[in-house]
Order: structure tokens, then C-alpha cells, then sequence
């Protein structure tokens, strides 16, 4: 997590790839992690992926999140916290496949972690989501951080979070929009090559 003065500062390391069967490049899952927590919807991968990209309207299910912001293309800025403390910190997407997965990475020197989640349809026609989280802090917050009550309070947020968005789109019944667009390393992959002027896209939040 970063706090706001490091919202616009570029990060240029990147996560480690791996190369699949096809030759496609894509981010290798997080070998070590805090938190692993999944959550079964009763609504079809496509439908849950749709909403999940809506990052604007995490505010109407979550307990902790306050508001998400547009920075750059793959870069969006939250705010989070209880009562009246609030914290601001920037994540960018590094990878992305539409009903499948998405990664991200926090940005700036403050404590930081890597996320990813996983869609994966269940033989009941719903979604399994997984997500996992690599807390990384700096200095004293290293060790507290790696302590088993700091994950297991983690924990029960990602958990409680996903419950908060199962019962959100279960009542939906369907996706209010959605980003369908595939990312690599950061950067928006394009199909057709776009004039110069035009190559930066927009990331819909909601």
C-alpha cells in the first residue's frame, strides 16, 4: 500500500513470468503468501469476473472501501478504512485475463503488498474466487505482518470482503458493466494496432 504522495510515482519492476504451452507470457502465481481465501457465487464465471472489474462500485458491498479512482490506464487509487480514519494508496494491474485472473501490485516506498484472484467455473454452474495476498511491509511492520495474528486478522478482511460481494452480485443477478480487456505486464494489450494520438486506453472503473 502507498500512501498518497506515492500515488504518482512509477514503479518499474515487475512481477516474474512464465511462458504457458502456446508461448503466451503471463504473470507466475504468488509462490509465497499471507492470505488465501475462496468464496463460492451462485452466478456464472463471466458475470462475477464482469462485476468484479466495476471498481467503483466496491463502496456498496465493502466495509473498508470508500472510494476508487481512475490514475492511469492500468493504475487505480483507493480509500479505505473504519470510522473516520482513512487511507489512500495506489495499486496497478500487472496482468489481467477476462473470466480468469487478475493481478496486481501496490505501488510506492510505504508498505506494499502483491494480490492476485482467480475465476474458476464450479460443476454447479457458479464461480469459485480465490484471492491471495503477499503482504509486504518495510521495517518493524515486516515482522508484525508475518506474525500469525496479523494474517489470520487479514484473513477474516478478505473473507468477510468476499462474502460482502457474493451477496451483492447473488442479488444483482447480473453484471452492472464491465472491462473486458486483457493486460500484460502493465500495459493494456491492443488486438488492432491504434494510431499514436489514440494508444493510451481507458480503464472503466464503473
Amino acid at each position: 500500500m502507498a500512501h498518497e504522495d506515492d500515488i504518482g510515482q512509477a514503479v518499474t519492476s515487475t512481477p516474474a513470468m512464465r511462458t504457458d504451452g502456446g508461448g503466451t507470457r503471463r504473470r507466475r502465481p504468488l509462490g509465497e503468501r499471507h492470505v488465501e481465501e475462496t468464496v463460492e457465487v451462485a452466478v456464472p464465471v463471466r458475470t462475477a469476473y464482469n462485476q468484479w472489474t466495476q471498481f467503483k462500485t466496491f463502496p456498496r458491498f465493502s466495509t473498508v472501501v470508500h472510494g476508487v479512482e481512475q490514475v492511469r490506464p492500468t493504475v487505480t487509487a483507493w480509500t479505505i478504512g473504519y470510522g473516520p480514519l482513512r487511507h489512500r494508496f495506489a495499486v496497478e494491474i500487472v496482468e489481467q485475463d477476462p473470466d480468469a485472473y487478475l493481478a496486481w501490485r501496490g505501488l510506492g516506498q510505504s508498505p506494499s503488498h502483491q494480490g492476485e484472484i482467480e475465476f474458476r467455473s464450479t460443476d454447479s454452474g457458479g464461480t469459485a474466487i480465490t484471492v491471495r495476498l503477499l503482504l509486504e511491509p518495510r521495517g518493524v511492520a515486516r515482522i508484525l505482518a508475518r506474525s500469525s495474528r496479523a494474517a489470520r486478522l487479514t484473513a477474516r478482511l478478505v473473507q468477510g470482503e468476499l462474502v460482502n460481494f457474493k451477496q451483492f452480485i447473488e442479488g444483482l443477478g447480473q453484471e452492472g458493466g464491465a472491462w473486458r480487456g486483457t493486460i500484460r505486464n502493465g500495459r493494456v494489450q491492443h488486438d488492432h494496432p491504434e494510431p499514436p494520438r489514440s494508444r493510451v486506453a481507458q480503464w472503466p472503473v464503473g
